[in-house]
């Protein structure tokens, strides 16, 4: 579950392509994006994320307690 979960996400922040960096503190996804407009925060909203915060180039994704194992399955697929 948890790869499938990932690969929605990394689909709806814009693909691998877009990410600069990913790191997961907590709950959250820290992301440093190439094109932050890319992230669909709707579909995002549709995969489960409690939200989505903006600041810059930089997005977090508050995605719970996995965020450890979902960032390291969104590097697998990187």
């Amino acid at each position: 579950m948890s790869q499938d979960k990932a690969a929605a996400i990394l689909a709806a922040i814009g693909g691998a392509d877009n990410i600069i960096e990913i790191e997961p503190c907590i709950t959250r996804l820290r992301c440093e994006l190439t094109d932050p407009q890319l992230v669909d925060e709707q579909a995002l909203r549709r995969i489960g994320v409690h939200g989505v915060l903006r600041s810059g180039d930089a997005v977090q994704i508050v995605v719970g307690p996995d965020a450890d194992n979902i960032a390291s399955d969104i590097e697998d697929l990187r």
